[in-house]
């Protein structure tokens, strides 16, 4: 795969332009209109089923965009992806929803490779800023980007006495202890990709000691990806391992200023936030209109007035100003092999877990290793 960095480099000089007082957006190529044949087509399937993976309050208002603007039922269930991926593959080619919609591409990948998603050649596609944002063969297509780092509650560390962790071998130390939340390994696409960038990062063997030797400072894993931002704020987690933008969503739409938001100084991974057509989805036309819908303006602009406010990978689409402000900078990013996390993460997850279980974690503690 092409390397992240030079790509995050043209959506820096992107984010730029589209900040910069008086700048012009590009005419926006707007979702399918009315007299398209494919909106007659995905009308006459009378319905849409949609797994969505980024927050629900997004999701929901890309579902109910999709549905005023086309007249289509839409309904929909907001999953992690490791969830959405485990259901998919044990449906086997008969799934229950249409189209995958938000959430990171290494579990895309994955259902890729197995023979689990459709290919679509979509218009408006051609407002993807760069090749890296899409699957090679048109199986799934990029929508945002989000940056992997820490989010600490302020007051904790200063009641406790401790400064706040700048990059990752500093989640290491012993004061850290149980102070740290990350996801779910098995369930999160954000817990996998902590796995892929830590073995990309050290190498395998020392990528995963690293993480045994990181779970003994760490209190729960979630379900979701983004369940450690979420107790940040409230003081219960200490140190949250996630996507900053959700860390954003905390302190500007929660009201938790005493959240900070780090950058690991050695350099971090981001996500791509994909969507894609099931392979078998029972509305195949309205799957496609999904598809070009959300490439679209009328659903990505929907993003920031709905508590997410990731980077945008279309051209024609207004930028979150709330990652500027918050001095995120995308250029930060090392380089990740998505071949490589594509072929062997389920190896990889099953390493970290027999590893952990090796080191005396009870990976089976569901109160700790959260799966509900």
């Amino acid at each position: 795969m092409k390397k992240l960095i030079s790509v995050l480099l043209v959506l820096a000089l992107i984010a730029t332009s589209v900040f910069a007082a008086g700048a012009k957006e590009a005419a926006p190529a707007q979702a399918a209109s009315s007299d398209d044949p494919l909106v007659a087509a995905a009308k006459a399937d009378g319905e849409l089923v949609v797994y969505g993976s980024c927050e629900e309050e997004y999701l929901a208002a890309a579902c109910a965009g999709f549905e005023k603007k086309y007249g289509i039922k839409v309904s929909y269930q907001r999953l992690s992806t490791g969830e959405v991926q485990a259901k998919i593959e044990e449906e086997k080619g008969n799934p229950s929803a249409d189209v995958f919609f938000g959430g990171t591409t290494d579990p895309y990948n994955v259902l890729a490779a197995e023979g689990f998603l459709e290919k679509y050649d979509a218009k408006n596609a051609s407002h993807i800023t760069s090749p890296n944002y899409k699957h090679k063969d048109n199986y799934w297509y990029g929508i945002y980007t989000g940056i992997l780092g820490f989010m600490v509650n302020k007051d904790v560390l200063a009641r406790k006495g401790l400064e706040a962790p700048q990059d990752w071998p500093d989640l290491l130390k012993p004061e850290y202890k149980d102070l740290i939340w990350l996801s779910n390994y098995n369930t999160a696409g954000t817990a996998k990709l902590v796995l892929n960038t830590m073995i990309q990062k050290y190498g395998h063997d020392d990528g995963i000691k690293y993480l045994v030797e990181l779970d003994k400072n760490i209190e729960v894993y979630t379900k979701s990806g983004s369940g450690p931002s979420k107790n940040v704020g409230t003081g219960e987690c200490g140190i949250g391992i996630g996507f900053l933008h959700d860390g954003i969503y905390q302190i500007v739409d929660n009201g938790y200023d005493n959240i900070g938001l780090v950058i690991p100084a050695s350099g971090t991974t981001c996500e791509v936030g994909a969507t894609a057509i099931f392979k078998g989805a029972k509305h195949p036309n309205a799957a496609k209109l999904w598809i070009e819908y959300a490439l679209s303006p009328d659903c990505v602009n929907l993003a920031k007035e709905n508590g997410s406010y990731q980077f945008l990978v279309i051209d024609n689409a207004e930028q979150p100003k709330q990652a500027i402000e918050f001095g995120l900078d995308p250029n930060n990013v090392m380089e990740y092999d998505f071949e490589d996390a594509t072929k062997n993460v389920k190896t990889y997850i099953n390493d970290i877990m027999t590893a952990l279980a090796n080191s005396g974690a009870n990976t089976g503690d569901v109160s700790r290793f959260q799966v509900k």
